[in-house]
């Protein structure tokens, strides 16, 4: 009887531990309008490099003069990582450009398509969900 409902338990653990990481990872069109492009101009605020994707924060100025803060996802630590990205590629304070696409809710929320180093002009690719392509000038100029 015991062994059963050990069965039983760690099976329903399994599944839900499935299904809250089938949900974690969403698709890009479902959270992000590809008809929305954003270019923001903004300081470091916070970077979370882990998986499923690596997030970062910027503060940007809006055209009222008040400062928002944004958060923008990039791809997976690992796609990054063969882009040349380093964990310490963007610190705290960086200033930085950013061709994003925002999110569907219109919240302070994008997926990066590409991002500068305001300091260098250092192009890193984001390696998003929109499939964009880490080749081709998309990797960093200055590694």
């Amino acid at each position: 009887m015991k062994t059963a409902i050990l069965k039983v338990v760690g099976t329903a653990v399994c599944l839900w531990s499935f299904a809250t990481t089938a949900l974690a990872h969403h698709s890009f069109a479902a959270q992000y309008d590809g008809n929305k492009p954003v270019s923001l101009k903004g300081w470091v605020t916070k970077v979370e490099w882990s998986n499923p994707h690596v997030y970062f924060y910027i503060d940007v100025e809006n055209a009222k003069g008040e400062i928002e803060n944004w958060g923008i996802e990039m791809g997976p630590p690992h796609m990054l990582q063969n882009a040349g990205w380093k964990r310490n590629s963007m610190q705290i304070g960086d200033e930085l450009l950013v061709e994003a696409t925002r999110a569907r809710d219109g919240s302070n929320t994008a997926n990066a398509r590409s991002v500068t180093l305001a300091a260098t002009g250092t192009v890193l690719g984001a390696a998003s969900s929109e499939q964009q392509t880490l080749t081709g000038g998309a990797a960093p100029k200055n590694p």
